[in-house]
């Protein structure tokens, strides 16, 4: 079974969603730089460096939705065992996947895809050592 490992949000103004997250929910944030698309990585739960140390949590991330790329609305991240498999298994389902596979450093491959429903979601194959990997049947 491929687990959600990871949430996605678009954000308009970042400073101001920053806030909102951190006094709504305590959720601590890491504002990345230009070069990673001012992207802001949230934590939601008691994590370490693999991660979620509670079965059943994700943390997530908010990107730019001005960006030529950006996604308008929330999806999900959902962990893989082999990211060439799962876009054989999109397609053949009937999905679209957008784009090349990219690698995020530290993290793993991941893809963009658009569901049958028009839902766009993206896949991950964490690297090795990433505690989100996926659990074989």
């Amino acid at each position: 079974m491929n687990p959600v490992v990871h949430f996605e949000m678009p954000y308009e103004n970042r400073e101001r969603m920053v806030k909102f997250y951190q006094s709504a929910f305590s959720w601590q944030t890491q504002l990345l730089g230009e070069e990673m698309g001012n992207y802001v990585i949230a934590t939601t739960t008691e994590s370490d460096e693999n991660g979620p140390k509670e079965l059943g949590c994700i943390n997530g991330g908010f990107s730019n939705k001005r960006l030529p790329d950006a996604n308008a609305h929330p999806s999900f991240v959902i962990a893989v065992d082999d990211i060439k498999e799962s876009i054989k298994k999109i397609t053949n389902a009937g999905g679209k996947i957008l784009g090349k596979s990219m690698d995020i450093p530290g993290v793993g491959v991941s893809a963009w895809f658009v569901d049958t429903e028009g839902n766009r979601l993206s896949i991950l194959q964490p690297l090795p050592n990433m505690s989100v990997r996926p659990k074989s049947e």
